[in-house]
């Protein structure tokens, strides 16, 4: 008898050994040793008249802050934000979301806010994907590891600037395994990122994209819900919420795309929000975009003109069908075809 409890007992631990190397091997090994992260330090970015406008530049017109750190009235084709709200956090409200996801309240508020937060721990989150308490970011909060030094300070010392809103919100709880896989993301920052210098408009156009995050939202998602290569800007990714369902637009000079736009043309459309008389649909942050500088939305719109065409039909004004590149639903999906 004695003898069978052991053999029972061995193939017990050998179980619980091969089911633990699984899950490493499967959710990564930052799953049970939680996310890279650097130490926080006591540094401190002092206040300036010129930080704090090239930060109010960048947290409200160029990166995505107070549009996903705000709520909003998605019935208005300008959604707005109820007065004295902005970056008060908000419950992102998407479809196809694995679990509750919470953009936090980034005024400083000291009992919901970020009022006890330092300011490297506000750095930290911004470029590398890790909160204030440790934990890895939700990956839809974008790290903007390559945001310059400067860059960084202007937006704390922005976000610092705003006053304080006190508004209580749930916490981030996401669904496994992804709430363990997404602690493999986080990538520690420990040397210097310097001003990037451009050789050309569209140089400067295609890092404005990259941090701003166009492809993230432009390119097509597939049954592995990873973005589809060789369709970087192609359209169709598609997004379920209070603003209604729609699938992002083919940025690409393919035929199937823009090709018919010119600068004036783009610049215009994200300046109120219609192509012509078609509105954009709120979800896009044109609203946001529409305070960057002229200089600025004509380098995208010279990067947008270099991109690699991507035959891919989206229409939002006809029913979702199904498409064979990217297995999703959308308008004009079947009149796609797999290249």
């Amino acid at each position: 008898m004695k003898r069978w409890k052991k053999i029972v007992l061995t193939l017990v631990v050998i179980l619980i050994v091969v089911v633990a190397a699984g899950a490493y091997k499967i959710l990564g090994p930052r799953a049970f040793l939680g996310p890279r992260a650097r130490a926080l330090t006591a540094r401190s970015y002092e206040r300036t008249p010129a930080r704090l406008a090239r930060g109010k530049y960048l947290a409200e017109g160029v990166l995505t802050c107070r549009h996903c750190h705000s709520p909003h009235d998605w019935t208005r084709h300008d959604p707005a934000i109820p007065e004295g709200r902005a970056f008060s956090g908000s419950v992102i409200e998407s479809a196809g979301l694995p679990g509750r996801v919470v953009a936090p309240n980034l005024t400083p508020d000291v009992e919901t806010g970020s009022g006890n937060w330092s300011d490297d721990a506000l750095g930290r989150a911004i470029r590398e994907g890790v909160g204030h308490d440790g934990r890895a970011l939700f990956p839809m909060m974008p790290s903007e590891g390559s945001l310059p030094d400067e860059d960084l300070a202007s937006v704390v010392v922005y976000l610092r600037s705003l006053p304080p809103v006190h508004n209580p919100l749930p916490k981030t709880e996401i669904s496994f395994p992804l709430k363990y896989i997404m602690r493999n993301f986080p990538e520690p920052l420990t040397a210097p990122v310097a001003e990037p210098t451009f050789s050309s408009p569209e140089k400067r156009g295609e890092y404005l994209t990259r941090l701003i995050g166009c492809p993230d939202c432009h390119t097509p998602v597939g049954a592995d819900h990873n973005l589809v290569p060789g369709m970087e800007f192609g359209g169709g990714q598609v997004f379920e919420g209070p603003w209604g369902k729609v699938a992002s637009a083919n940025l690409t000079p393919d035929p199937s795309g823009i090709p018919y736009y010119d600068q004036a043309l783009f610049i215009r459309t994200i300046r109120t929000g219609y192509v012509g008389s078609r509105a954009l649909n709120p979800l896009m942050p044109w609203s946001i975009f529409r305070g960057m500088t002229d200089d600025d939305l004509s380098a995208i719109f010279a990067y947008l003109k270099t991109l690699k065409p991507v035959h891919h039909r989206v229409d939002n004004s006809i029913t979702a069908t199904r498409c064979p590149i990217d297995g999703g639903m959308h308008g004009a999906g079947d009149q796609n075809r797999k290249q």
